[in-house]
């Protein structure tokens, strides 16, 4: 794990090169202006920084919206990060009083006087301050005032989509597209949560299910539909079919998580674990009848394995 320091506890060091931006996800594009942080760094033996923000800043910005759902929490991007050999990972709480500083407050008071900064990178898009006033312009006059360099990194993209985290939520939120999410997260979207108790009425139709809570409830939850997963319970992997939705067969009507786990018989209620989704198989939908939905889940099972054959467990990414 990148350390994680909060901004009232940071040691200032010049010999610092930094990005700075809220990282949801630490997707394809992401990495690139990360990967620029840390290989400048490395040239220079300096430290590498990533500064971001907790909570989100729109959750802030816009207070009377539902608020941003995340693709990663805090720790999560702090994992991430680690993976690609960043030093530290530099928290900001955002509230409503820095929302308000301008971006030349920002530079001048966090970056250089707080942080310390011989480089900053800044992606060819990016606007911070306040109502996003500063520009990749604001950045190269105030270095050259202050004395530090600033290095703008140009538009990158995955196939013919530009990556961006509104991009991945859509996927993953409004159309259950795990492998484009996966695409351009260069990792299968993770969802971390606790087994809690059900209604047993999986177990009653010959497939038992995990309910699965969310740790974390700003966390993004897939389109409802049947996904093939990979479910990590106490250091293990187990591939499985996971359900969200309300049941409209048995007339639910709160949505819930329930992953079969494929060959799988242990009493794991109360463990932490976590799901990988791995490729959506079907929407949700309603049956006639209890023997039409156990003949589609003998379907969805038989699709479910045949994916996982083709789709190994991303043990790279297993986050604490």
């Amino acid at each position: 794990m990148a350390d994680i320091v909060f901004l009232k506890n940071v040691e200032r060091d010049l010999n610092t090169v930094l990005t700075v931006g809220t990282f949801d996800g630490v997707h394809a594009g992401h990495k690139v202006l990360i990967n620029s942080v840390i290989s400048s760094a490395k040239e220079r033996n300096a430290r590498s920084v990533i500064v971001t923000f907790d909570p989100h800043p729109r959750d802030i910005i816009n207070p009377g919206s539902d608020g941003i759902r995340l693709l990663s929490t805090l720790e999560e991007r702090s994992e991430l990060l680690a993976d690609l050999e960043v030093d530290e990972m530099v928290v900001i709480p955002f509230d409503r009083d820095f929302s308000l500083l301008t971006s030349e407050q920002f530079v001048r008071d966090i970056v250089w006087e707080k942080i310390g900064v011989k480089e900053f990178v800044i992606g060819y898009d990016h606007h911070f301050g306040r109502n996003r006033e500063g520009t990749i312009e604001t950045v190269q006059r105030l270095g050259e005032e202050l004395g530090f360099k600033s290095s703008v990194v140009s538009k990158q993209e995955v196939g013919d989509k530009t990556v961006s985290s509104t991009a991945i939520r859509n996927a993953i939120q409004k159309e259950g597209d795990m492998l484009l999410a996966a695409s351009f997260l260069e990792r299968y979207y993770i969802l971390n949560g606790t087994v809690v108790h059900g209604d047993k009425r999986g177990k009653q139709i010959g497939y038992p299910t995990a309910n699965i809570q969310p740790q974390n409830t700003k966390k993004i939850v897939p389109k409802r539909g049947v996904y093939a997963v990979w479910l990590r319970v106490d250091g293990k992997y187990h591939g499985g079919m996971m359900n969200i939705g309300v049941r409209p067969t048995f007339e639910g009507e709160q949505e819930t998580l329930e992953v079969n786990i494929f060959d799988f018989d242990k009493n794991i209620y109360g463990k932490e674990v976590q799901i990988q989704f791995v490729d959506r198989i079907r929407d949700e939908r309603s049956f006639k009848g209890v023997e039409q939905l156990k003949a589609q889940l003998r379907s969805d099972e038989t699709n479910a394995r045949m994916n996982l054959k083709n789709h190994s467990p991303d043990i790279a990414k297993q986050f604490k």
